[in-house]
């Protein structure tokens, strides 16, 4: 994308206002679910480990489906793909919320659930985040994934205690907000459709088209050269150049296996807390409440990271942000009351806003638009391909060994995060966002 001397402006970008608006709503659902689904499986079957196996297909589902959402996102127009994806949200949302009213809910039923809407975010959420790169300029990036930090860091806020009060009357009442949530998103995305086609004057069908012929390093592969010469879409050779592309980059690369740790281990620790809390009979509304002092921690985090990601480099705000994260992991140990473990939560996210708007704005500044897709699917799977794990860490753990150990093994995976993090020279030598563009195209490759 072209940048501009005149620094471009979020606010008046109706398209991007169009684009969060729907991205939030979607994200709302997600976080009420994902909040109330471990109480819910644990009301249900009353045994941690049942709960840890229904997170952890999940997780699994997510993560194989979300390499095909990568190869949907680079061959068909992405705004229609988040209209799609938030419609099939509607239903499986008032599927969930008929389970509950019947008194179906069950370890299979909501396995079943689980496994659904894991597979439509796989499916159609990589769109959405590729979408934006065609709603903001290089040049404002960072400071549109640092805004995008503050919205989450406002679903976190309400996720916890809207999920926590939603359950209190029951599951169907989360069902219910989670389909309106998913309906929100999908007018919003419809009209985001409609404004910018017209304002482009051309059909949204030939969007792949124009993307595939777009920006150097897109493709680098002979596989993408016969596709463009008329060979017929093969999914696993356009997933496997999405891989290829990302191990190419050693700019990229550190950083994603650095994440991908920090999150098994931090997952790790969230979900043994929860559990252990839910164990010793507390509240959904308490368990809920937990994650308030989280939510203003990150928000607070993502008003300073626009700051952070135009005056430090992007290197530095990531290893010292993943060592705070660690620091916070083992903190949670030794505390077992709500009200403190909301301070400790706190400050172990405080800096994960920046560190996210550092690596994501990179990334898509990094990535040409054709390549978008995969790559973030690929990224994505390297992020969440452990994940999987974190849900049966904490259910096993906390039936075997219990809280404090489960959380010690926590720790020793967050603190490996930053070990690596901190011997990658790649990743140490990242820069503030106003050399993003010049730094990625270091890394660039002729078309082959």
């Amino acid at each position: 994308m072209s940048t501009s001397t005149t620094r471009h402006s979020l606010l008046r970008n109706r398209q991007y206002a169009a684009w969060l608006v729907s991205d939030t709503a979607k994200g709302l659902a997600s976080a009420l679910f994902a909040f109330a689904l471990p109480l819910i499986a644990l009301f249900v079957t009353n045994d941690p480990a049942q709960a840890g196996v229904i997170g952890a297909v999940g997780m699994a589902v997510r993560t194989v489906t979300t390499v095909f959402g990568g190869v949907l996102a680079d061959r068909h127009p992405r705004i229609a793909l988040m209209v799609t994806g938030s419609l099939v949200g509607v239903v499986l949302a008032v599927a969930l919320t008929a389970l509950a009213l019947t008194d179906a809910l069950s370890f299979a039923t909501l396995l079943g659930v689980q496994t659904l809407l894991a597979a439509r975010a796989g499916l159609f959420d990589v769109a959405g985040e590729s979408a934006l790169k065609e709603l903001v300029p290089d040049d404002a990036m960072g400071r549109a994934q640092a805004a995008n930090q503050g919205r989450d860091a406002v679903l976190q806020l309400a996720g916890g205690p809207l999920g926590g009060i939603l359950l209190a009357a029951g599951a169907w009442l989360v069902g219910a907000v989670m389909a309106l949530c998913h309906l929100v998103a999908a007018a919003t995305a419809w009209l985001l459709h409609r404004r910018t086609t017209a304002s482009t004057g051309a059909a949204d069908e030939f969007a792949w088209a124009a993307r595939a012929a777009e920006a150097p390093g897109a493709s680098e592969a002979s596989e993408t050269t016969e596709t463009k010469s008329g060979a017929a879409p093969n999914a696993a050779r356009e997933i496997a150049e999405g891989f290829r592309w990302l191990f190419a980059r050693p700019d990229l690369r550190g950083a994603l296996f650095a994440a991908t740790i920090i999150n098994l281990g931090f997952s790790s620790a969230l979900t043994t807390v929860t559990y252990a809390l839910q164990q010793q009979g507390h509240s959904p509304v308490t368990i809920g409440f937990l994650t308030t002092g989280a939510g203003l921690a990150m928000l607070g985090g993502a008003m300073l990271a626009p700051l952070l990601v135009t005056r430090v480099r992007a290197g530095t705000v990531v290893i010292g942000g993943l060592a705070v994260a660690a620091v916070g992991v083992f903190g949670m140990i030794p505390v077992h009351d709500p009200l403190a473990l909301a301070f400790v939560l706190a400050g172990t996210v405080v800096c994960i806003p920046a560190v996210n708007a550092a690596l994501m704005g990179y990334f898509m500044v990094a990535t040409p638009s054709a390549m978008l897709g995969r790559a973030n699917s690929a990224s994505a799977v390297l992020g969440m391909g452990a994940m999987p794990l974190a849900p049966l860490i904490a259910g096993v753990g906390l039936s075997l060994v219990g809280r404090d150990v489960t959380l010690i093994v926590a720790t020793v995976i967050c603190a490996a995060s930053v070990l690596l993090a901190a011997k990658n020279p790649a990743l140490r030598a990242l820069p503030t966002e106003s050399g993003w563009s010049a730094h990625a195209a270091q890394f660039e490759r002729p078309n082959t």
